[in-house]
């Protein structure tokens, strides 16, 4: 790789920014195509979204150019130290999480409750500054406490984060959102919010729930490409 490409790659590393690496086989050409720069007039943007989304290094159809893709490793942030985040934690480092918990509840983020899990006992504006927030972190709110639920997803959305879900029914979903559009959060940016939370599979239990959390975290996080290529068109 030569040097102006692996600074490139490096760079879009160190801001947790998408990138790719597109080679030309017949000369061994290489140049850098970052997610968040955009790539609407690449001739290969078709493919080009599609790796994006999968995460999947290859050559392209024709078979001329190799693409090396690096993606930033994918974060779930919970707010909610309850028994669906207990279920939820280990579900999610499994499938290749760097999973956060956070709640300031100190009688529910304890050790104890949530072992060998990465568990912050702070209010979420405050935990959040220190984690920060990008396209590649999702977020699950859990408590059904306002107080502690809506500063959290209020910054996930101006954050741009892949996945942004809560916890409550319809009728509670619909008081959080007139509690947001307050807060100056705006239709679009609502709109993303998934509530009730999870894919629609009858869950249960909280170990139902938390598979339904999680299958619907990692459907957002393959649906990125799509989004992107939309967008730009």
């Amino acid at each position: 790789m030569k040097l102006d490409v692996l600074h490139r790659v490096n760079k879009a590393q160190r801001a947790r920014e998408a990138a790719i690496v597109v080679t030309d086989l017949s000369n061994g050409a290489s140049r850098v195509v970052v997610e968040a720069d955009g790539y609407a007039g690449d001739p290969l943007r078709d493919e080009l979204a599609a790796r994006f989304s999968s995460g999947a290094s290859g050559r392209v159809a024709d078979g001329r150019f190799f693409l090396t893709v690096h993606l930033p490793p994918p974060r779930l942030i919970v707010i909610g130290a309850v028994h669906i985040s207990q279920a939820l934690a280990p579900m999610a480092k499994l499938a290749g999480f760097d999973l956060t918990i956070i709640d300031p509840r100190t009688a529910f983020a304890t050790p104890d409750r949530f072992p060998d899990v990465a568990l912050l006992a702070q209010w979420p504006e405050e935990a959040i500054g220190g984690i920060g927030l990008d396209p590649f972190t999702g977020l699950a709110a859990l408590t059904h406490d306002p107080k502690i639920d809506d500063g959290a997803i209020a910054a996930a959305l101006r954050a741009g984060c892949f996945y942004v879900g809560a916890l409550g029914s319809r009728k509670t979903h619909g008081r959080r959102l007139e509690r947001l559009r307050a807060a100056g959060i705006d239709e679009a940016s609502l709109a993303r919010i998934r509530a009730p939370i999870g894919i629609a599979i009858g869950a249960q239990s909280p170990a139902e729930i938390a598979v339904a959390i999680l299958a619907e975290v990692i459907a957002a996080l393959r649906g990125r490409g799509a989004a992107t290529k939309e967008a730009a068109a």
